[in-house]
């Protein structure tokens, strides 16, 4: 396996569904972003992209226990 360069490092995709309903806690509905990490998202990083993106996942995972 070779090592990457940072200029060959992929740029995380926006996870945005275009189903933007934010919640009481302004978490949206559809990504699972922050209010704040989708107006930051194009200004971010890539290591800030990953985060953002494993907290979303995180989230995901959280709302779908708790409806069951």
């Amino acid at each position: 396996m070779k090592d990457r360069k940072m200029s060959e490092v992929e740029e995380p995709k926006s996870p945005c569904i275009r189903q933007c309903c934010l919640d009481e806690m302004d978490i949206c509905l559809g990504c699972f972003r922050s209010l704040n990490e989708i107006i930051d998202w194009h200004s971010s990083t890539i290591i800030e992209k990953n985060k953002i993106l494993i907290a979303c996942r995180q989230r995901r995972e959280l709302s779908q226990k708790s409806r069951f």
